[in-house]
């Protein structure tokens, strides 16, 4: 470890931005959770309901087939809407 990487890794400036980072990554989480929890809910409504009432839906769609598009569209919406909020909130700050 060069002598500069050290004097780097005490310095305040470098613990108020792993502050920030954290700040900002548990903000992406939050933020991700309840996107997914809407997500999950918007899709499992009428997955489950054409699922019950089209023929080609009930013949062809079992339950994995069900919960494999309900947690797709939840996990994508939790991860977009993570690094969304990230990004923004990086962004935002990057010019202070």
């Amino acid at each position: 470890m060069d002598k500069n990487d050290a004097h780097s890794l005490s310095d305040p400036s470098y613990d108020q931005r792993l502050a920030m980072a954290k700040q900002y990554s548990h903000e992406g989480v939050i933020a991700g959770a309840k996107a997914a929890v809407i997500a999950g809910v918007v899709t499992a409504i009428p997955t489950i309901a054409s699922a019950r009432m089209l023929p080609w839906a009930r013949a062809n769609l079992n339950y994995t087939a069900q919960a494999l598009i309900i947690s797709t569209v939840a996990g994508a919406a939790y991860f977009i809407v993570a690094d969304k909020t990230v990004l923004k909130s990086a962004r935002r700050n990057s010019f202070h």
